[in-house]
């Protein structure tokens, strides 16, 4: 008997009357929206605010607890608004502070948190700080909230250390002294007009703890921390002694990355945000070389989230996943924290590209098996806006369109992060889809016509019908979430998870596998063919049970 358990999903669920409190962010799935991706409200073919607000029941609709909203703060945009210029002010592109207030307020009433972005290491060129910084002289007070230092060699013609910034060349970049000719040098672990604060500087941490409060104040639920691991520098500012240095982030400790004294900022932060009401939460981005490492930022007192980044780029297969998995959840319990799962963010190659190895079809039928797999295990889950229309990187943009500062550096970064950026489509037979009223600022394949919202929605087997299942059941089932999780025996090559009330099984072959039926099936990402007390699942195939 052939079984397609997509045509019998269960209808979504209804949104909650208002957020729920009690350690919700411990099973929450939370949505990142791209602001300027996700919905134009002006026509200008940039994501906005009131984009946003207007698109808040699709979200509730969907059945994530909360959403994540990138940078909206005012920024030249030299690193997509990761350059901020004002923290406390909305850039004009995205709208005003009003909007930002209306979406929160409008997010609460349906039973959704949001989590803003906070940008705490490294402003922009064009902040008020560093313009002073430039204007004062060298061991001047406005230099020191920044890290400035004398050049090496000759006349310091060369940078102080052999740092590399993670887009490509050296992470320093010499400024113009007073009288016009060439000074002291800047760090910048990134874009040059993006320079790293300095967090032994007692001024920073007290603007940022206003900067906390003031959007605490105005009612958001937390912050996801961008670059949470790289605040404090080895002291000396320590050489490296090798060059691709970006290539050991998130494998080894570095002097610039995943030093001790980030935890005590963090620790001041999570003080910070227990005085407020209401469970707001800390989320760390946090490339760490272990999954023990990693666990040091969700210590009690420390930040409530951490993303399991080393779960993103694991391959495909059951024993690396099972490995991660295990590495993951015994980090986390030994500190009472839940794991963060998460498959794509606004930073990466879509994972329904990343698993087909070129092949579509495969990628994303992986992409499915993973997501059902991701959203059975104990803890959070994050979302990247597109992946429940299953969308693929956009590999083919023309040079001219592209606007990732690591693709005109070259040797850092891949420089294809606007491929993850493409605004998604909503509706209609051409784009830009119902993004807005005119263009987009990226281009949209023309086949994505096939994977808007409104060509998805009702068709049970399609992705988008599939993740509202997952969530609904999700909801629904009290096993699903935060809590224990135990391994059943299973053949080689797939998995076999149990949780209170539901098993999943995914198999990562490429062959169809054969087991015992464990329970009553719920959801598949395949049709399956049962056989009196068996099942054979399909390749790249994940299947809830409930038991």
């Amino acid at each position: 008997m052939t079984q397609d358990l997509a045509a019998n999903a269960p209808a979504s669920a209804s949104p909650a009357a208002g957020p729920a409190a009690s350690g919700w962010w411990r099973s929450a799935v939370i949505y990142q929206v791209y602001v300027r991706s996700f919905a134009d409200s002006d026509g200008d073919g940039v994501g906005d605010l009131r984009g946003v607000r207007d698109r808040l029941p699709y979200l509730a609709g969907l059945g994530v607890d909360a959403l994540w909203l990138t940078p909206f703060y005012a920024s030249p945009q030299a690193d997509g608004g990761y350059d901020v210029a004002d923290y406390r002010a909305v850039d004009p592109l995205f709208g005003d502070l009003s909007d930002a207030a209306d979406l929160v307020r409008d997010a609460h009433a349906l039973g959704l948190r949001v989590i803003v972005d906070i940008v705490p290491n490294h402003t922009s060129t064009e902040h008020a700080w560093f313009r002073e910084a430039l204007a004062d002289a060298p061991g001047g007070p406005a230099r020191a909230r920044y890290h400035f230092r004398p050049g090496r060699g000759t006349d310091g013609q060369l940078p102080p250390n052999d740092w590399e910034s993670v887009f490509g060349g050296p992470a320093w970049t010499r400024a113009d002294g007073a009288d016009g000719t060439p000074g002291e040098w800047y760090l910048h672990l990134f874009a040059p007009e993006q320079p790293d604060l300095n967090w032994e500087n007692p001024e920073v941490r007290e603007e940022f703890a206003s900067v906390l409060r003031f959007w605490l104040d105005l009612g958001v639920d937390g912050f996801r921390i961008d670059v949470a691991h790289g605040m404090v520098k080895a002291p000396g500012l320590p050489d490296i002694g090798r060059a691709e240095q970006a290539k050991l982030i998130g494998a080894q400790v570095l002097p610039f990355f995943d030093q001790d004294g980030v935890h005590e900022i963090h620790r001041s932060w999570r003080a910070l945000l227990d005085s407020y009401d209401g469970e707001r939460i800390g989320v760390a981005e946090a490339w760490a070389p272990s999954a023990e490492r990693l666990a040091l930022y969700v210590r009690p007192d420390e930040l409530h989230q951490a993303f399991n980044f080393q779960f993103l780029t694991c391959d495909w297969g059951a024993e690396p996943m099972r490995e991660v998995i295990d590495r993951s959840v015994a980090a986390t319990l030994s500190v009472g924290a839940p794991t963060t799962w998460v498959l794509s963010n606004h930073d990466v190659v879509r994972h329904t590209t990343r698993y087909g190895g070129g092949d579509p079809r495969l990628g994303l039928r992986r992409a499915r098996a993973a997501t059902l797999l991701m959203l059975a295990l104990p803890g959070s889950a994050y979302l990247y806006q597109g992946e429940e229309l299953g969308l693929p990187e956009v590999a083919d943009l023309p040079d001219e369109v592209r606007q990732d500062p690591a693709f005109f550096r070259g040797d850092g970064q891949d420089g294809t992060r606007d491929g993850c950026r493409v605004p998604i489509p909503w509706s209609g037979e051409r784009a830009p889809y119902g993004f807005g009223p005119g263009g987009s600022w990226l281009p949209q394949p023309a086949h994505w016509r096939e994977l808007s919202v409104a060509a998805q929605s009702g068709d049970p087997r399609s992705t988008l019908e599939l993740y509202r299942s997952a969530l609904a059941l999700r909801r629904r089932l009290p096993g699903l979430g935060d809590g224990r999780m135990s391994w059943l025996d299973a053949p080689p090559g797939v998995l076999a998870l149990s949780r209170p009330g539901l098993v999943c099984t995914l198999n990562t072959l490429q062959r169809e596998a054969v087991l015992p039926v464990p329970g009553r099936p719920v959801l598949a990402t395949s049709a399956l063919e049962f056989t009196g007390g068996t099942v054979r699942i399909p390749a790249d195939a994940c299947v809830w049970w409930s038991v």
